[in-house]
């Protein structure tokens, strides 16, 4: 089950502004630069990202359901920061935990269960 939505929206008042200034820079964390579907500004939403043989995978923290999912679906990908590199990526595929998490260290996967997070979007480096 993913996190409240009421956390989400503290999380995106209050945390994700501190969270900034080193994701992108201190893996796992990574920045997720996308545009807004309806408004068209840019937004760089922190995430936890893990790369993949041809691309990257993103825990859910909050669900698919979110804006910034829906944002990159809509577009076909975006762009993820890591570790001070842009990597352009595309064909955003929500999958389960069991898909998701092959790709996730050992010493993560458990504080992804106590997060409760069930799900993933990957996608491929362009």
């Amino acid at each position: 089950m993913p996190l409240p939505q009421a956390l989400a929206r503290f999380n995106r008042t209050v945390t994700n502004p501190v969270a900034r200034q080193f994701a992108g820079r201190v893996r796992p964390l990574a920045l997720v630069v996308h545009e807004g579907r309806k408004s068209g500004t840019e937004y760089r939403t922190p995430v936890m990202a893990f790369s993949t043989d041809d691309g990257w995978v993103i825990a859910l923290t909050y669900g698919s359901d979110t804006d910034w999912v829906r944002n990159v679906q809509i577009a076909g990908g975006c762009q993820l920061e890591v570790g001070g590199d842009i990597h352009e990526l595309v064909e955003p595929t929500i999958v389960g935990e069991e898909t998701g998490t092959e790709h996730v260290p050992a010493a993560v996967k458990p504080a992804l269960g106590l997060l409760g997070v069930s799900e993933f979007l990957v996608m491929s480096e362009k």
